[in-house]
Order: C-alpha cells, then structure tokens, then sequence
C-alpha cells in the first residue's frame, strides 16, 4: 500500500511556490540562461506572454522572482536576446510535465500543469495552473498508506482511510498558520489534494477532499466516509473507489516539483489483524491521535 515515492504586464517580486506562474496557458517553451535565470514564452487568455524567473533553487527560498514584463521592467534578462544553455532533462522522473531541462550547473529546472483546484466532494474542472520548478537531487516524498476506518457504513462495511506524511530530504513539510478548515496562512503549509476513480461521486477521476500536511511530522489522515454539513453529496456519498484506486498530489516545498502518488484502498474484506498492523504504523509515523492528522470529521481510524 505504500507509495513513497495576469494580463497587465508588471513585475512581481515574489511568488508562491512550486512557483504558480499562470492559468490556462498553450504553447509553452522554456528556456534558462547562463546567470540561472529562466524564460517562460506562452499564450494565455488570448495575448503572448515572456516571463521571467529566477532567485531560488531547491526549499531555501520559498518564491522564485517573477517579471511578467520580460524584462524590461527587472532588467535582469531581456527576453528578446535570451540565450539558452539548458540541455536535456536529466533529473528524476516528475509529473504533469510539460518542460524539462537541466543547466550546467545540475540544477534542473521543470513546467508542470495541472488542476490543483477542484470543488470537494465530486469536482472534475478547475483552473489548468502553470507552475516552474528549480531544483536539484530528489523531489518530496509524499508517503500514503491505505487502511480502513474503524467507522462502518448502514452495511457493516468499514470506511476506507488513508494516512502517510509528507517530507523532504527527511524533514516533514507543513505550515505554522491555518484557518480551521485547513487553508494554509503561510508559504510553508501544503494542501495534499486526493481523488478517487469510478467513485459514487461519478465516473473517473473525481476530487474527493484536500487538507493539511501538519506539524510536526507533515502527518495526515482522512477517512472516506460521509461528512456531515457539507451538503447533500458529502452526507450521501464516501468518495470511495469502486475500483479500489486513488490518486494524491501536492505542491513541493520551496520551488521544489509538485509530486503526484497513486496507491490502492484495502479492498472490500476487512482484515482486523492486518488493520491492527497498520493501526501501529499509522501510531508510529503520525503520533498520537490528538495531535491531529487532517480529516475534518477528527476521525483518525
């Protein structure tokens, strides 16, 4: 069950991370210059666009500069005598790809997009986010483990439920500041996002929930069961997959790449033993249950 794995042109000092560039955008190149400096050329919303990014690698800086004028207004590049040096990728596999090169300094820089935002409880559509990444060795690791709750349907049947923790480079990611429904107030919080397919929310990939890698170990867990007040979808449906698959995702820390982690629930046959082991693992990488892991119903499993 493991699974470790803008449209007035101004300059904008600072980012969130992996760095959200744009929406919707087509027709996307990506180039990077000797002084480490990178060049996003691309189409959104019907006008070319020439971005600039540069000022951070890996998680030591949490925002990447961005120029949306192509230049004119940082004077650091001008996009119109920009120089790549950038060869061909090298780096670890990443999702949601549409770029990837890799300086000569080994740093590598990459283009994802991706619906990050989703309606809980059975969205499918949401804004297709342009995000760049610069890093170096190894992206997070999102690490999810599939159980079943101790909470039953009106059949007997156990809740499927998940937990994992989110690290980097061996060092939980999560914020210092919330609100209570779990959005992230500061640039080091991360929201894992999960989807199920063939659910009893529709056909395909559908989102079922997001919420917080928490302090202090980047722990979280969440049960596919009802959720009461969230309206007729959430109370009459579980999210959970008839086929047994789902999806997790997550922005990287830093300007690291955003991951992507599929696994599998535990199936229809409860198995206490076997639940009970996995009831130990949950105590070991999570903590105690007051602690908190990040299903909104504080059903820790």
């Amino acid at each position: 069950m493991l699974a470790a794995l803008a449209a007035t042109l101004v300059w904008v000092p600072a980012s969130d991370a992996s760095t959200l560039v744009d929406r919707h955008a087509a027709g996307v190149s990506l180039k990077v210059n000797a002084r480490g400096i990178a060049l996003l050329t691309y189409r959104a919303k019907g006008v070319a666009r020439h971005v600039l990014a540069w000022g951070a690698v890996n998680a030591s800086r949490t925002h990447l500069r961005l120029d949306y004028s192509g230049g004119w207004k940082s004077r650091v590049a001008d996009w119109r005598r920009f120089t790549n040096v950038c060869g061909p990728y090298t780096g670890p596999p990443i999702p949601f790809v549409t770029l990837a090169c890799t300086a000569p300094d080994g740093s590598h820089w990459a283009v994802q997009q991706w619906v990050r935002i989703k309606p809980n409880f059975g969205g499918v559509r949401g804004a297709h986010e342009l995000r760049i990444a610069h890093w170096t060795g190894a992206p997070a690791v999102l690490e999810i483990y599939g159980d079943w709750s101790k909470y039953r349907d009106a059949t007997g049947q156990h809740y499927h439920h998940l937990f994992g923790r989110y690290t980097y480079r061996g060092r939980p990611v999560h914020g210092r500041r919330s609100t209570p429904t779990g959005v992230p107030l500061d640039r080091f919080g991360r929201n894992v996002y999960v989807d199920s397919l063939d659910s009893d929310y529709g056909p395909g990939w559908r989102r079922v929930n997001a919420f917080l890698a928490r302090s202090p170990r980047g722990q979280f867990c969440f049960e596919f069961g009802p959720k009461v007040g969230f309206g007729p979808s959430a109370e009459n449906n579980t999210g959970r997959s008839s086929r047994n698959q789902y999806r997790a995702m997550v922005i990287g820390p830093g300007v690291s790449p955003d991951v992507l982690v599929g696994f599998a629930g535990p199936g229809d046959r409860y198995d206490a033993a076997w639940d009970r082991q996995m009831n130990a693992l949950q105590r070991e990488l999570v903590g105690h249950p007051s602690r908190g892991c990040g299903d909104p119903g504080g059903r820790d499993g």
